[in-house]
């Protein structure tokens, strides 16, 4: 049986974003998206119920300032103890998986879309996508820019306006253009 373009999507193959359930689920997450985005500062509960139909997995205290843009929303798992300053973008073509006691800078930007490099081929027009996580306990400085494919490790913080274009490990900070490591960080104490 061949794959769907969804599949392809999600398995980092080049697929052709304009399949009918590529449509209707970006139609689903942008009905969501706005929402969320002109929800009330007092409306906390509501933005609450809000991510729980709109992101593939989030717990009750996930908490995300609007507005927040996505592709689709549903890519998207994050875990206990979340929070997303102003005006991040998370582009889910694939999926997105973020840890517990993560934070979030204003700005912030998860990108899991690409194309090809090569012209000719990029303008055929199909796609690709490729998966991001991010560990627990990590800071993502505002401004910061995530690109496709990339593993951040637990306990790591990502300074301000970095682009992270390769894999950080655990327990580090890493900052530029594109990010490096600038610090190794003591090993949390066990519990």
């Amino acid at each position: 049986m061949e794959k769907s373009e969804w599949q392809k999507m999600l398995d980092g193959e080049l697929y052709t974003a304009v399949s009918p359930k590529h449509v209707e689920e970006r139609a689903k997450g942008r009905r969501l998206q706005q929402a969320f985005n002109e929800s009330g500062a007092d409306e906390l509960e509501a933005r609450s119920q809000i991510l729980k139909r709109w992101f593939g997995s989030c717990c009750d205290d996930t908490l995300v300032e609007p507005p927040l843009y996505v592709d689709y929303g549903l890519n998207i798992h994050v875990g206990k103890r979340f929070f997303a300053n102003f005006d991040c973008v998370i582009l889910d073509c694939a999926r997105v998986s973020i840890g517990d006691n993560v934070k979030f800078g204003p700005k912030v930007q998860l990108y899991t879309a690409s194309h090809p490099v090569e012209a000719h081929e990029r303008n055929k027009g199909p796609e690709l996508a490729f998966s991001i996580s991010i560990g627990n306990n990590c800071w993502l400085g505002g401004g910061c820019i995530i690109c496709p494919g990339v593993t951040i490790g637990d306990n790591t913080t990502i300074g301000a306006g970095s682009v992270v274009t390769k894999n950080i490990p655990s327990n580090v900070v890493a900052a530029g253009n594109p990010a490096r490591v600038i610090k190794h960080l003591a090993l949390p104490p066990s519990t």
